[in-house]
């Protein structure tokens, strides 16, 4: 009877190896009767298991489709195969699956044997690059983030500023969110009182603080309307002010994906966009793709770098001779 846990995992992980076994051949693997086999195939079938019977001269099993998703059996490049997956899947552009697959990889990492971890680690970094030089996070720190969320557990680790000052911060988490390639944690910090988000990429000596806490009402509808709000209202070391001769809905349209600032309605046919960024040459990016719409614009407001740059491309462009 004490064998009976492990022979059942094993069985379990035969019929998952495979499309249909015999009777026969499952207790040859097995090294028990097949009457054994049966009663085993029958506390599977009471586990939600999907097996059904085959007909032929010998008969035989078969693990198909069932109406709710029973526990799997993964081996050791399955489960990292997995992961990696569930790594990467949040900034694949599939809407709505960043909680979910965040939630899954809590789970998976949470039983993942210590021997895996370094080998996760090592192919999130050779392989997870969805974009050229978006930083890239680690794994485990994901899934202990993920986890904590989940559990409503405090958490504490190192963060670095993008000013470059590392602090040891204690904080509440509640999502992990992906907004322009990048991964971010909102949570409550008690320290300050506040909700902040936090750059995951610049996360590291995760550790769970072993202490529960009641979640808190988020400030906005949703975690995520609540990001796109603050960053649009950050204030960064650069900032430049446009008024562009076509509707805030067009404009907006032109750009990819997350637009570090705001573009309001001046009126029926313009807009003003506001753009903030912690280098020039990033405004300038933006400006650029304001440009490229074709329509008339001005300069009202700019930091001294950017009104700088700006000038000096557009006198470079037009010394441009095709």
């Amino acid at each position: 009877m004490s064998e009976m846990p492990g022979r059942m995992l094993r069985l379990l992980s035969l019929l998952q190896s495979r499309r249909e076994w015999s009777g026969r051949e499952l207790a040859e693997h097995l090294g028990v009767t097949e009457r054994t086999v049966r009663r085993d195939i029958d506390r599977l079938r009471a586990l939600d298991y999907p097996i059904t019977g085959t007909t032929g001269t010998a008969g035989g099993y078969r693990l198909g489709p069932g109406s709710q998703l029973p526990p799997l059996l993964l081996d050791d490049d399955e489960a990292i195969a997995v992961a990696l997956g569930l790594v990467s899947a949040g900034s694949g552009g599939v809407s709505g699956i960043a909680a979910s697959s965040m939630s899954a990889l809590a789970k998976l990492t949470q039983v993942l044997p210590a021997r895996l971890r370094p080998q996760l680690a090592a192919m999130a970094s050779a392989e997870a690059i969805p974009r050229l030089g978006v930083p890239q996070v680690d794994p485990d720190v994901l899934a202990t983030l993920a986890r904590c969320s989940r559990n409503h557990e405090v958490v504490g680790f190192e963060y670095v500023s993008r000013q470059d000052v590392s602090t040891r911060r204690r904080v509440e988490p509640h999502q992990l969110l992906t907004v322009a390639w990048h991964w971010y944690l909102l949570a409550f910090d008690p320290t300050r009182d506040d909700w902040r988000f936090f750059r995951v990429d610049r996360i590291s000596a995760v550790s769970p603080v072993l202490h529960r806490f009641a979640p808190r009402p988020l400030p906005a509808d949703d975690a995520a309307s609540y990001l796109v709000e603050s960053f649009a209202q950050a204030s960064y070391r650069h900032s430049v002010q446009l008024t562009v001769q076509l509707p805030a809905d067009e404009v907006a349209a032109h750009f990819y994906g997350f637009v570090p600032g705001r573009i309001a309605p001046a009126g029926p046919t313009s807009c003003v966009a506001e753009f903030s960024a912690e280098t020039p040459s990033l405004l300038l990016q933006l400006v650029a793709g304001i440009v490229a719409l074709g329509a008339d614009f001005t300069v009202d407001e700019a930091s001294p770098e950017t009104r700088a740059m700006i000038a000096s491309v557009g006198e470079r462009l037009q010394s441009f001779r095709p």
